[in-house]
C-alpha cells in the first residue's frame, strides 16, 4: 500500500518538476526568437521575486500559473545550489536535484517499503513450496 503512494508521489512530483521545466524552456525559446530579453527580467527565476512573481502572473494562463507555483516549491530547497549567471543553470541544476530527489528517492523508498516486513515475497512462495524457488 505505501509502495503505491510513495511511487504516485514520487512519479506526481517528477512530472510537475519536469513540466516546470520544460515551460522554462519554452520560454526562453521564445523570447530568444523574439528578442524581449529586457522585458522579461526576473520572472523566470526558480525562486522569484514579487515583482518577478506578479510579472509571471500577469503573461501566464491559471493553468499554467499552478504549474509555476507548484515547481517554486518543489525546487526552492534546491535553488542556492546553482549561482551561476546563467539562467539556464540557475534553473537547471535545480531541477536535476529536485528530480534525483523526488523521483529516484521516493522510487527507492518505494522499493524498500514493498520489500520490508517479509521473507519472501508472496509470489516466490508458491515457487518454494513446489520446490521450483
Amino acid at each position: 500500500m505505501i509502495e503505491r503512494v510513495l511511487r504516485a508521489v514520487a512519479i506526481s512530483l517528477s512530472l510537475v518538476v519536469a513540466a516546470g521545466f520544460c515551460l522554462f524552456a519554452f520560454d526562453e525559446f521564445d523570447r530568444a526568437s523574439s528578442g524581449q530579453r529586457d522585458r522579461l527580467a526576473g520572472y523566470e527565476q526558480s525562486a522569484p521575486t514579487a515583482v518577478g512573481e506578479s510579472q509571471r502572473e500577469k503573461r501566464h494562463t491559471n493553468a499554467r500559473e499552478y504549474i509555476d507555483d507548484a515547481n517554486d516549491v518543489l525546487l526552492r530547497p534546491f535553488v542556492g545550489v546553482a549561482e551561476s549567471g546563467s539562467r539556464w543553470a540557475q534553473r537547471g541544476v535545480p531541477t536535476v536535484l529536485a528530480l534525483l530527489t523526488y523521483g529516484f528517492l521516493l522510487a527507492y523508498l518505494a522499493r524498500f517499503a514493498r520489500g520490508r516486513g517479509t521473507s519472501i515475497a508472496p509470489r516466490h512462495r508458491s515457487r518454494v513450496a513446489a520446490g521450483r524457488g
